[in-house]
């Protein structure tokens, strides 16, 4: 149950990094709204997961997950580039998640 709330943590900070670029430097309304709404509910289970998970893993997990499915919005929702380095950066973070859960 822990790592499904987390899941969903990180879908919702990834829905609110998202509207934070659609909210133009906070000029547009529903985005800012978006932003906050996603982030607190992000924080929030992200709290839940704390009590049945080491902050270590769930953090890591948190961020590293996050940031990958941040830049996959980025590439194929704002159709950013993203260059070799770019990919080597997200294979090196999806080996170290994968370490750090297995140690778990």
């Amino acid at each position: 149950m822990a790592y499904l709330l987390l899941f969903c943590s990180i879908l919702l900070e990834v829905f609110g990094s998202t509207m934070l670029k659609l909210s133009d430097g906070f000029k547009k309304l529903i985005p800012v709204i978006c932003v906050v709404i996603g982030y607190g509910l992000a924080f929030y289970l992200l709290s839940i997961t704390l009590k049945t998970l080491p902050l270590g893993i769930v953090y890591a997990t948190w961020s590293g997950v996050g940031t990958i499915f941040t830049v996959c919005v980025g590439v194929f929702l704002f159709k950013e580039k993203i260059n070799k380095k770019g990919f080597v950066g997200i294979g090196l973070l999806v080996v170290g998640l994968v370490l750090m859960n297995m140690s778990n």
